[in-house]
């Protein structure tokens, strides 16, 4: 049976080779007709088009019907190259603008090339397996010699978990600060105190009562253990608070270290940042620049957040509703009536209040309530209530109660629940599995011009290079000598994985002994880094990729084998890939659209040859007698090829010019009003918030010359069959 299958395989893919031939042989045979005979008579030229021209206003429905299909052709063409060509550009400078450069360096895990490919956006919850650069410094140097290199950005994309901080713990850091200044003598921040105090309490009451409705509705603890339930009934105590001021420190350490981490309300958030030279950083990538806060100093340690991710992550979750209704509003021109998305946000609003509640302290909580009361001329008294009443927003009072959050509320609320300025704990796994933690201020927040916008975009956050190497494991030169000393000390010995059977469990000399009972556990490693130290020296520094920037971004591909060579003799195995290829999954849209767009254009160009062709065989069946009766009056065969082969190519310039105009004034009109990104994926592709797309000059010739070739080949057909009538058989067919 396979044979069977191979052999009518291979007769098909003959028969396919030989139909193919025929068909070159067969075009280039006519077309050498025509060419001949305009060449040898050029006088008949004129009146061919003559001719040609005169049949197109002889039959007008069919002449309209060909030409709408001729010039549908050639509106797609214009129009497609147009919208694919202007979304590739965007691509290209949302891409190059965000993260990658005009190409990017990185090794492969294993020697032979294998492992993972470096996809910048593509990784999801797993970065991609890279090699490390031992040394950036040597690459820089090596690199920077050829020719097109305008920058090298030092690199290494991994991610972490952190936590997004709670509502008791902004309580407890507005309270450690009040009595830092009562300490350092300001009296006047004791009614500041007692507030924070009631407010805290409020919260561990809330606490409280969560404890004992789980316990209601279970008898399991569902997770609460009975030490986390001693320490709110004591954390809820008179005497507690009675004796506060006694050991306010104390008081505060206790709460901040059983109390707090109780809190249900703190976000557990993925975080992916870049570690690179920050200051390298912002200068080659242009479209970067600082929203809050700084830029971290020189040669300090430091997180910069990304914009879109602090807006959508980090912020009070109700503000972010009333922001994300606002964007549908006003850019998506969107109305909460008739949206069940914008409906969803606002009833979650009217009755997700607790955040906000959960807050304020006495003193904030009766300002609130008496501007909630003024902004919606409600006389209710509770404020979960008045919140409620607030946040049920229609289309009406919408941009009403926007502007009065903001204007009116936000100034008494915590909007983000890291603030610029304050230290974050990001905790990483290394690779090799151990657990790492830095500490580093967060100076503020960026984005990328034009890309404000797009979450893509605005998923990476920015470290230094050194705080990244700490997260990462990469070894230090202390850290390596320590590590000699240890392994000199304890006497083991480096086993190489094809003999560790053999060296671990077989005879000869054991590598290492099994460890026994009474053998010191092994525990998690965790180095803090000083937030106020000063990054590594510049010297050796490990990465994991670089960003490769050019002068010339048209010499990409070419430049691309330099570079590696150019590696390769300083000794460094890497591996160069453009902008496109770093991307990940979000490069290859555009090849995609690409793909669908020539699917389409041939088929277009399939259909339009096909009624092209039936249209002048049709015609050429309608005029036997004319064909004979030229062939009578001395009309040699080629000239009758060639009327039937310059009237269907006229209908191709005509049609196909007139389709490339219509185009062009399509794109004209889309660029003019431009197109809303409704969605994120679109922000990248258009690199911005409107698609205007340009059109493409070229295209409408292409367009233009694509129908005059698909004509000329679907009127070989009908002008073989003219060529071949004959006077006498014309005659015949009139009697």
């Amino acid at each position: 049976m396979k044979v069977l299958f191979m052999l009518l395989g291979g007769i098909a893919g003959l028969a396919a080779v030989a139909a193919l031939l025929t068909v070159i042989i067969f075009s280039a045979y006519m077309f050498w007709q025509v060419a001949w005979n305009t060449v040898s008579r050029p006088a008949q030229l004129p009146i061919v088009i003559r001719i040609a021209f005169r049949n197109l206003f002889a039959s007008k429905l069919k002449t309209i019907i060909i030409g709408s299909i001729i010039g549908g052709g050639a509106v797609l063409i214009v129009v497609g190259t147009s919208f694919i060509g202007s979304m590739s550009d965007g691509m290209s400078r949302s891409v190059i603008g965000a993260a990658a450069g005009d190409a990017q360096l990185y090794q492969p895990k294993y020697g032979d090339g294998g492992g993972d490919e470096l996809a910048i956006w593509g990784g999801g919850m797993s970065e991609p397996e890279l090699g490390v650069i031992p040394d950036f410094d040597k690459l820089q140097s090596a690199i920077s010699k050829v020719d097109n290199v305008k920058a090298v950005v030092p690199m290494g994309i991994a991610g972490a978990m952190v936590t997004s901080g709670n509502t008791i713990d902004l309580a407890l850091g507005d309270l450690r600060e009040a009595e830092n200044k009562k300490k350092a003598g300001d009296a006047s921040v004791q009614g500041r105190i007692d507030a924070q105090k009631a407010h805290i309490r409020h919260i561990i009451d809330v606490l409280k009562g969560d404890q004992k409705n789980r316990a209601e509705v279970s008898s399991e603890t569902r997770g609460t253990t009975q030490e986390e339930v001693d320490a709110v009934n004591t954390a809820s105590d008179d005497k507690f608070w009675n004796d506060f001021e006694s050991d306010p420190f104390g008081k505060l350490e206790y709460l901040e270290n059983k109390i707090a981490p109780q809190a249900a309300d703190a976000d557990l958030l993925y975080l992916r940042y870049i570690g690179t030279d920050l200051e390298q950083f912002t200068k080659s990538f242009d479209r970067m620049e600082i929203v809050d806060g700084t830029a971290v100093p020189k040669g300090q340690r430091g997180f910069l957040m990304a914009k879109n991710f602090y807006e959508n992550m980090v912020k009070l979750k109700s503000a972010h509703r009333l922001d994300t209704i606002k964007d549908a509003i006003e850019i998506k021109k969107q109305k909460i009536s008739e949206q069940e998305d914008l409906q969803r946000l606002v009833k979650e609003n009217t009755t997700q209040t607790r955040e906000i509640a959960l807050q304020l302290d006495d003193l904030k909580a009766k300002e609130m309530i008496a501007r909630l009361r003024k902004a919606t001329g409600s006389q209710e008294t509770q404020l979960e209530k008045l919140l409620s009443i607030f946040f049920d927003t229609n289309d009406a009072n919408f941009m009403q109660r926007y502007d009065a959050f903001y204007k009116d509320l936000a100034p008494l609320l915590e909007l983000y629940r890291i603030r610029v300025g304050d230290t974050l704990t990001i905790k990483a796994y290394t690779k090799s599995g151990y657990p790492k933690s830095v500490n580093l201020k967060v100076y503020g927040t960026f984005q990328f011009n034009g890309l404000e916008k797009s979450a893509l975009a605005g998923s990476l956050s920015l470290m230094d290079l050194s705080s990244f190497r700490d997260l990462y494991g990469f070894m230090t030169a202390a850290n390596i000598a320590e590590s000699k000393a240890i392994q000199a000390q304890s006497g083991m010995k480096v086993v190489d994985r094809a003999h560790a059977e053999e060296d671990l469990f077989g005879g000869g000399d054991a590598a290492a002994e099994a460890p026994d009972a009474g053998a010191p556990k092994v525990v998690e490693a965790v180095a803090k880094a000083d937030p106020t130290a000063a990054a590594d020296a510049p010297s050796g520094r490990a990465i994991l990729n670089a960003a490769i920037f050019f002068k010339d971004p048209s010499k990409t591909r070419t430049t691309l084998p330099l570079l590696e060579k150019a590696a390769s003799d300083a000794g460094i195995r890497v591996k160069a890939v453009s902008w496109q290829d770093a991307s990940g999954f979000i490069g290859k849209l555009v090849l995609l659209f690409w793909a669908v767009f020539a699917f389409a254009a041939l088929f277009i160009g399939f259909v339009a040859a096909l009624v092209v062709c039936t249209a002048l065989l049709t015609a050429t069946l309608e005029r036997v007698r004319e064909f004979g009766t030229l062939r009578a009056i001395g009309a040699q065969k080629p000239l009758i090829l060639s009327t039937v082969v310059v009237e269907a190519m006229v209908m191709g310039i005509v049609f196909g010019g007139l389709g490339a105009i219509l185009g062009a004034i399509i794109v004209t009109a889309v660029h003019s009003h431009g197109i809303a990104a409704s969605a994120d994926i679109m922000y990248f592709l258009f690199s911005g918030p409107r698609f205007t797309p340009v059109l493409s000059v070229p295209s409408m010739v292409f367009a233009v010359f694509a129908m005059f070739i698909i004509s000329g080949f679907a009127s070989l057909i009908p002008a073989f069959l003219a060529m071949r009538v004959s006077p006498v058989r014309a005659m015949q067919a009139e009697d």
